[in-house]
């Protein structure tokens, strides 16, 4: 019988009570440890970081990494690189995140499934560095480092893609050269394969305006200058810098020293409108180099991308500079799996640039509807749970008719070339001249232009292409009009135009324009080309990517000075085109030796209005090919 103060049961009661106490304490800890962890991973992961990556030598890269807002410790996501020579990012003043020039492209990636890292390239922005040229080796080589840099992270899945417009869809091209093996998939979207080719000395014709307006506008960028980037000053100037300071410093610049140092370091920058070459074996840069056009372009590293094995994404337009030329010379040439569209697009695709359309066409696609599909494909290399298998292909629009086709070949099925040749009064004939003598002699108008909303103004900032009427100005150059059309008929693909000329100087420029005049009289630009005289000879090696007409150096050692009197042939492509010509128009061909708003008068020395004489007879028959395929009244591509 127990006593009323018997304790033998009091370590039962204690083990309950320890119990208890270890439980609660248990709960404690664990809701101590979620609450950390969430606290350290919102710690790790910000929404937005900007920082500095070393590169192998030492010269520090600023990036921009912008992750979703709610990012798991344990989640991983592949990565879009956007490099650029243009800032990264803007210093907006006292701005929150939603104000970040990014903050819209950062939702889009991270929305999408991307981590996105932003970079400015080695010697401009809050990068340090300078630029012997653009594009150099060293700075492809950071491109790579940060793709290292990138797969190295914890949020990362080791995939990493790239894209950009005109400048960064270069570097995004360029970026598969390092060859790195998370480097899956890349987009360079109306950028220039070759861009002494494609913009800026096509035919050996320097694009003097381009190089002006484009080298003064990143100069001014490179020092940090967005009022003279902009083209403003004064007033205008002083209410911009109150709300934008320059370029985006890293995060822990907060006092702009390392910006202020980075800059003073671009001020080694090569000045391009000052050091332009004439010819590309003369040496460029304060390094003196003489084989830029090679080293600076994607068309000089075909095997290092091949061997990438990446996949490409390419959009261009018909009527934007020489881009589509580029993305017809690549698929032709580089054997990576690539998606290509050309389309009725601006630089950028803003714009629908149809001739045959009224100017306030929407763009076709839209802007958000061109990005979708850019992601879809990327979706295929990048994430994990997709393939990544595509077949190359082009899908073209055709101008005047407002269709799309596919062709996994170039130039596409069914077209036959056909010879047009330059005629007596001013006609463009079928059959080729019986006439012994027969030629027409043309006085050089200097005051020629194809206006300044045209395929080369649109590459500063994608400006709307529109060609007026042109049939004013055809009225001072020499022109060669066929009879109406008996039927409907297509060309795509690339003209070729034969001239035998003669002038009274040793050097000018030859700008040949296919033109569409119809019932009413309206002529329409379609495309054009142009060859300096002076660079006519023909390469004896084989070119290093395909050419769609003859191959040339453009190198000064084989200058061919015209001989005065002396008649020489002049064989060169025009750009690429696809256009459907309605029956009873009339197909024309206008020869103009300048274009006084967009390229550099021949000869240079500017003091002298020489006299060319166009041959057109049996003994030296002028001419074009176009690649034509004759279609029936209502027919239509698929």
């Amino acid at each position: 019988m127990k006593n009323k103060g018997d304790h033998r049961d009091q370590p039962s009661a204690r083990k309950l009570f320890v119990g208890v106490c270890f439980l609660v304490i248990s709960l404690l800890l664990i809701s101590f440890l979620v609450t950390c962890q969430k606290e350290a991973t919102s710690i790790r992961f910000p929404r937005l970081q900007s920082l500095y990556v070393t590169m192998r030598d030492g010269v520090k890269i600023a990036i921009d990494v912008w992750l979703p807002a709610k990012l798991g410790s344990r989640e991983k996501m592949p990565t879009m690189m956007y490099c650029t020579r243009y800032w990264r990012a803007s210093d907006i003043v006292d701005a929150a995140l939603e104000q970040d020039t990014n903050y819209n492209r950062a939702n889009m990636w991270n929305g999408a499934g991307y981590a996105l890292v932003l970079v400015d390239a080695r010697g401009t922005g809050a990068s340090f560095g300078s630029r012997a040229y653009e594009m150099t080796t060293d700075e492809v080589k950071d491109y790579g480092e940060i793709a290292e840099w990138i797969v190295d992270q914890t949020w990362s899945n080791g995939k990493v893609g790239a894209y950009g417009v005109s400048y960064p869809g270069n570097t995004a091209e360029m970026l598969m050269v390092n060859r790195h093996p998370g480097v899956k998939a890349v987009a360079p979207l109306f950028n220039d394969y070759n861009y002494y080719d494609n913009l800026v000395e096509p035919g050996g014709v320097q694009l003097n305006f381009f190089i002006n307006m484009w080298g003064r506008m990143v100069m001014a960028l490179d020092n940090n200058d967005i009022c003279a980037a902009q083209g403003i000053s004064g007033e205008p100037c002083e209410e911009l810098i109150i709300k934008v300071r320059g370029a985006k410093p890293v995060d822990e610049d907060s006092d702009r020293k390392l910006l202020s140092e980075a800059v003073l370091q671009h001020q080694r920058n090569i000045k391009l409108f000052e050091e332009m070459n004439e010819f590309r074996d003369d040496p460029s840069g304060p390094e003196g180099l003489t084989n830029i056009f090679k080293i600076a372009n994607p068309s000089g590293y075909v095997d290092a991308i091949e061997e990438s094995k990446t996949a490409v994404f390419v959009r261009v337009g018909w009527l934007d500079a020489g881009t589509t030329n580029g993305a017809l010379s690549r698929f032709l040439t580089v054997k990576n799996p690539q998606k290509v569209i050309i389309g009725p697009w601006s630089h950028g695709g803003g714009f629908h640039t149809d001739p045959f359309l009224p100017p306030d066409t929407p763009t076709q696609p839209s802007l958000q509807e061109q990005t979708q599909e850019m992601i879809v494909f990327f979706d295929k290399f990048l994430k994990d749970d997709k393939t990544s298998q595509i077949e190359s292909s082009i899908t073209y629009y055709t101008m005047g008719a407002g269709t799309w086709s596919v062709t996994e070949v170039w130039p596409p099925d069914g077209f036959t070339k056909k010879n047009w040749y330059l005629g007596p009064q001013n006609s463009l004939l079928q059959k080729s001249p019986k006439e012994q003598h027969g030629s027409d002699s043309y006085s050089v108008n200097y005051e020629t232009t194809t206006g300044q909303s045209n395929r080369w103004y649109t590459q500063m900032g994608g400006s709307d292409v529109i060609y007026p009427d042109r049939e004013e100005e055809d009225k001072k150059l020499l022109t060669y009009t066929s009879d109406p059309l008996e039927t409907e008929i297509e060309i795509t693909g690339h003209p070729i135009v034969t001239l035998h000329v003669s002038s009274t100087d040793t050097d000018g420029a030859f700008f040949v324009y296919l033109e569409d005049v119809d019932e009413e009289g309206r002529v329409t630009y379609i495309t054009e080309g142009q060859l300096r005289a002076m660079c006519r000879k023909e390469a004896n090696e084989e070119p290093p990517f395909m050419y769609f007409g003859p191959y040339r150096t453009y190198r000064r050692l084989d200058a061919a000075p015209l001989t005065r009197g002396e008649i020489v042939e002049l064989t060169f492509d025009l750009f690429a085109t696809s256009v459907r010509l309605k029956k009873e128009h009339r197909i024309r061909i206008a020869i103009a030796c300048a274009d006084k708003d967009s390229f550099a008068r021949y000869p240079l020395d500017g003091k002298k209005v020489p006299t060319v004489q166009i041959e057109r007879n049996k003994k030296y028959p002028s001419k074009i090919v176009l690649p034509i395929k004759i279609l029936e009244v209502g027919d239509v591509s698929e």
